[in-house]
């Protein structure tokens, strides 16, 4: 049994950071573990523009732990929010700041801050092809809106009426499905060309959706996409640790306040960031798959956004910790998966 873990360092390829004292709070788990991550762009009001995406650069920036030097040598990639307005000159002026690397896709109303979001895949063709010729990668919230599909049946309808035809109408676009929660998802990337690939987070993989409903509704396991039944679960678990290069780590860390979260209209989203790597460790050793880990964490994601791995090196022990049962926030609570349970993995420096 090993006792500890030393993998080149990881990133994130899919986080919400927030803003104002939330985003102090969270950032500081994220560039304790992560060198880079994507961080998503649905603001209130959304990152639509270059230059709003380098303010908020600005002040994750300015944001970050000093006091650390892991932390402080974080790298936001940032991204674009798209709307049926964005316009291919918008993401050429993206595309140029060296910083921006990918737009965010939100069918809208799909999930939190998602009301300006796309409503149809064809009001967004001449920004897709001005992305294709770029280099822009395309993120999907990969989920039908259309109220007539069941909740739990989003995903595998987006895959089937949006994506499949997107794939074949830009077929240069590199796409990454976000989260991907089902075994057709799974099966779909297996299948899919080499410019397609999907982030995974560890909730999925730890997770089957009765955790929503042990005692009573839990609304801290309340996220979007929901998480699925347990076949899905041991799908998406069979291709995060399967070592196939398009799968690849994506938190999806999503923080709420206690209260947004416990209320008459709770939030969606499960907050990660507090054990990003840690989580997966007990994810991929359940399995019998450590040894996969770190491609999984620090080499499939920049392979596919042709950028270079890191160098650097984290580690992880063997020494188990308990979760905080709450974190504090600005005079509020945010409540952390597995909140007063106990994790085996910790980083070493902790």
């Amino acid at each position: 049994m090993k006792n500890s873990l030393s993998l080149d360092r990881p990133d994130d390829w899919h986080v919400h950071l927030r803003d104002g004292p939330m985003l102090k709070t969270v950032l500081a788990h994220t560039a304790a573990r992560f060198a880079r991550a994507i961080v998503m762009p649905n603001l209130v009001p959304p990152v639509t523009s270059a230059e709003l995406a380098g303010d908020y650069r600005d002040r994750i920036l300015q944001a970050l732990p000093k006091s650390s030097a892991r932390g402080a040598q974080f790298e936001p990639l940032m991204t674009l929010f798209l709307t049926d307005e964005t316009t291919p000159d918008q993401i050429t002026a993206a595309s140029a700041t060296g910083f921006v690397p990918a737009c965010k896709l939100y069918p809208a109303g799909a999930t939190t801050h998602s009301d300006s979001g796309v409503t149809a895949i064809e009001n967004i063709h001449p920004a897709l092809e001005a992305m294709q010729d770029q280099g822009v990668v395309l993120l999907l919230h990969g989920e039908v809106t259309d109220p007539a599909v069941d909740a739990f049946d989003r995903e595998t309808e987006f895959i089937r009426r949006v994506l499949m035809p997107l794939v074949e109408q830009f077929p240069r676009l590199r796409i990454v499905l976000e989260h991907i929660t089902t075994r057709d998802a799974v099966e779909f990337i297996r299948a899919a060309p080499d410019n397609v690939a999907a982030t995974i987070t560890a909730h999925h993989l730890l997770l089957n959706r009765n955790a929503m409903f042990a005692g009573g509704f839990q609304p801290h396991h309340y996220c979007l996409p929901l998480i699925k039944r347990e076949k899905h679960r041991l799908a998406v678990l069979d291709a995060a640790t399967s070592g196939h290069p398009r799968f690849f780590l994506g938190t999806d860390s999503a923080p709420h306040t206690r209260t947004a979260k416990e209320s008459s209209c709770g939030c969606a989203g499960i907050y990660t960031a507090h054990a990003g790597l840690e989580l997966y460790a007990g994810a991929f050793e359940q399995a019998g798959a450590l040894d996969r880990l770190e491609a999984f964490a620090s080499h499939f994601g920049p392979d596919f956004y042709g950028l270079p791995r890191n160098t650097d090196k984290i580690t992880l022990e063997r020494k188990p910790w308990t979760v905080p049962e709450s974190i504090p926030v600005n005079g509020e609570e945010l409540v952390p998966l597995c909140a007063g349970g106990e994790l085996a993995w910790r980083l070493a420096d902790q």
